[in-house]
């Protein structure tokens, strides 16, 4: 389902699912992230759950999403939007350390991709960056809402990158509740 117009980055809270028909593939990025076959195969097949809590504490900005996929696999992401770096143990990605921040889409440093495409490309977006401490990999992320097919989702666009190899991958959500 479209998200609803009061859904914003400022009021994120609440369910959304993968939509993995106007989602990118991701086996690819997940394969350079060091995620083996079987767990791959897992989730290409699951439903993907995001339940997001966001709320400002300390006058910061905190996102927390749960992730379930149908099976039982499981993520949580804790965000606090101050760009300070904050190590994870994460069940899939294992030992990283990663960073988020309200960003103008013109201050991002990176490629065109994270910066395009999206409903309001003047306010404030979601950047997300994370580092692995083994697997030699970084993922950067912006988050926004796009209007696909007439509809407006919530949306992440990610670059992935090990060595010289990059990915991309634009992730889409369905507002559930």
């Amino acid at each position: 389902m479209a998200a609803p117009p009061e859904k914003t980055l400022k009021n994120l809270s609440g369910k959304w699912v993968m939509n993995k028909t106007l989602s990118d593939d991701t086996d690819r990025i997940l394969q350079m992230q060091g995620v083996g076959w079987f767990m791959r195969r897992a989730i290409a097949l699951a439903t993907v759950t995001l339940t997001v809590s966001e709320y400002e504490k300390d006058n910061l900005t905190h996102i927390d999403i749960d992730q379930v996929a149908t099976g039982g696999i499981t993520s949580t992401e804790n965000r606090t939007l101050d760009w300070e770096f904050r190590d994870h143990s994460d069940r899939i990605f294992g030992d990283v350390k990663g960073k988020s921040r309200w960003v103008k889409l013109g201050d991002v440093d990176d490629d065109d991709f994270l910066k395009k495409g999206y409903d309001d490309m003047e306010g404030e977006h979601v950047q997300s960056y994370v580092e692995s401490k083994g697997g030699g990999w970084t993922a950067d992320q912006v988050w926004g809402f796009e209007l696909l097919d007439g509809k407006r989702y919530y949306v992440r666009h990610v670059i992935v990158r090990k060595g010289d190899d990059w990915k991309l991958a634009r992730l889409v959500y369905d507002w559930q509740s």
